[in-house]
């Protein structure tokens, strides 16, 4: 038994011997500082994790504007200085944007590499959504979603509710509900006939509503444990999360897909490319599908949860919403009154929303931790100002918002919720943003910068607001507690965009008397 143990103490001691000539990255001359924490292969990524912000500002006091970790057997470049930001903008011949975001994909859904050089399709999946989430496709998005939200959001509480009876609900459950199913109706279109708006839902549709929330319930089991398949452990791991990426994947099968009416233009090309560009199987190109509707949804919903808080909770907040939301309907000649019809805005019209734009940038600012990434793709100097370091291929390197975002120097109170904190005195955008005197080029960047900026972030906007056009022209909300605390936020989910709150709030809702 002694001998064993004795065996055994000197294998690890010999593991741990080989790890520290081994798996401890040297740092070179010009390399910037390095940190390989302490445990093998995860090196700094536990800590970084706890609490990613703190860690940075720590790294950040200690190494200056420019560190390295290692994270996950990565090795990661942090840029911490807001006027170095572009200087990754400035040597992208030297770095890669789509590598990191197609092997996410293809590990996380269970496709296979969407990236044409490894020959399984010759799309550019990036063009594919550019085209057709901005510009003259935006619009017809924008419509479209306009229609299906006062569908998901008006016609059932019109036909079921007294006006003078409230309803209560958790409000992140309330957004995901009414985000998720008017969402998916608008990228995946509709098997059924609608029956107008006066007419209460037929039984075909109140079938297909119950397909969806089904399907949002495991949108929401699979969605748990995205950031452990994004950290690279296999979905065989969650069996019940395994199963409802499978259920969602056989929702959106080409066969399924061609029944369904009103197919947005994104998802009808991307199912003509699939089709003639790729080597998928049918599984695998429903899977990309379920990529588009994760994206779709992930960023949107917490997004959406985090605005209508601050704003129930804050009354002045309220009160400059439903004005300007008064504003923009009175000029639109949009009539709120007991008949309920849907209302119409256009692009222009949304556009026209300064103080909704504050509103939501700000809930977005103290809830999105977002890192924009990029990988070499060979050895290269990165000028930073008067300084020069050296990066080796497959390095990455990061920025985090987060510390843009919490800065006070940028933003006074950085942890305080203003709504006019986007706005000038005159009521317009306020894009001019100062640190130490200087002129910031980025400011607010959730949405990550550059070529790799979310496609998709006009028409998230554009839903957030029409949520709250359609929630404050025909209800009465209010927070059952009224001095709730705010709930923290879902620290699992950081590097993946809006993060989820820890818990849940209730409210209250009741249709206004019009």
């Amino acid at each position: 038994m002694v001998s064993l143990l004795l065996i055994w103490g000197i294998g690890m001691i010999l593991c741990l011997m080989l790890w520290l000539v081994l798996g401890i990255r040297r740092r070179r001359p010009s390399e910037p500082p390095l940190e390989n924490g302490l445990l093998p292969y995860l090196g700094c990524a536990l800590q970084f994790g706890a609490n990613p912000l703190n860690f940075l500002r720590t790294r950040q006091k200690k190494y200056g504007p420019i560190f390295t970790c290692k994270l996950a057997g990565k090795y990661v470049h942090f840029l911490t200085d807001p006027f170095s930001y572009h200087a990754m903008m400035g040597h992208a011949r030297h770095l890669d944007w789509k590598k990191f975001h197609f092997a996410i994909s293809a590990k996380a859904f269970g496709h296979g590499s969407i990236d044409p050089n490894d020959g399984n399709t010759t799309e550019n999946i990036h063009q594919t959504f550019t085209r057709n989430l901005q510009g003259n496709a935006l619009t017809f998005l924008t419509e479209s979603m306009m229609e299906n939200l006062h569908y998901v959001m008006v016609e059932p509480n019109a036909s079921r509710i007294d006006s003078s009876d409230w309803v209560t609900d958790k409000l992140y459950e309330f957004c995901c509900r009414v985000m998720f199913e008017a969402g998916f109706l608008t990228l995946f279109g509709t098997d059924f006939k609608p029956v107008g708006h006066d007419k209460g839902l037929s039984a075909n549709q109140e079938a297909h509503r119950a397909f969806i929330l089904s399907a949002l319930e495991n949108f929401k089991a699979f969605d748990q444990v995205f950031p452990a398949l994004v950290a690279g452990l296999p979905i065989h791991l969650f069996k019940s999360a395994h199963s409802a990426r499978e259920k969602l994947a056989d929702a959106l099968l080409h066969k399924t897909l061609k029944k369904r009416d009103n197919i947005s233009e994104l998802i009808a090309l991307r199912m003509f490319f699939n089709d003639t560009l790729s080597t998928f199987d049918e599984k695998e190109k429903a899977k990309t599908h379920l990529a588009v509707l994760w994206a779709s949804q992930s960023n949107t919903i917490p997004a959406t949860f985090w605005t209508s808080f601050y704003l129930i909770r804050n009354p002045k907040a309220m009160e400059a919403a439903i004005k300007e939301v008064q504003r923009v309907l009175e000029n639109a000649e949009i009539k709120i009154d007991s008949t309920r019809k849907p209302i119409s805005l256009n692009r222009k019209q949304l556009d026209d929303m300064p103080i909704l734009d504050s509103v939501i940038k700000e809930a977005i600012r103290l809830s999105s931790a977002s890192m924009t990434v990029r990988v070499a793709k060979e050895d290269f100097i990165l000028q930073l100002g008067s300084n020069s370091y050296n990066i080796r291929k497959d390095d990455t390197i990061a920025l985090y918002p987060q510390l843009l975002h919490f800065d006070p120097e940028i933003y006074s109170d950085p942890l305080t919720y203003k709504y006019d904190r986007y706005l000038e005195e005159n009521g317009k955008e306020k894009t001019t943003f100062y640190r130490n005197g200087r002129k910031l080029k980025y400011y607010y960047m959730p949405f990550g910068i550059g070529l790799a900026k979310c496609p998709g972030r006009l028409l998230a906007v554009h839903e957030i607001k029409q949520f709250l056009t359609l929630l404050l022209s025909y209800f009465e909300v209010e927070l059952l507690d009224k001095n709730v605390t705010c709930p923290s936020l879902d620290q699992s989910r950081v590097g993946l965009g809006v993060l989820q709150p820890a818990g849940d709030i209730d409210f209250k809702y009741r249709l206004k008397c019009l």
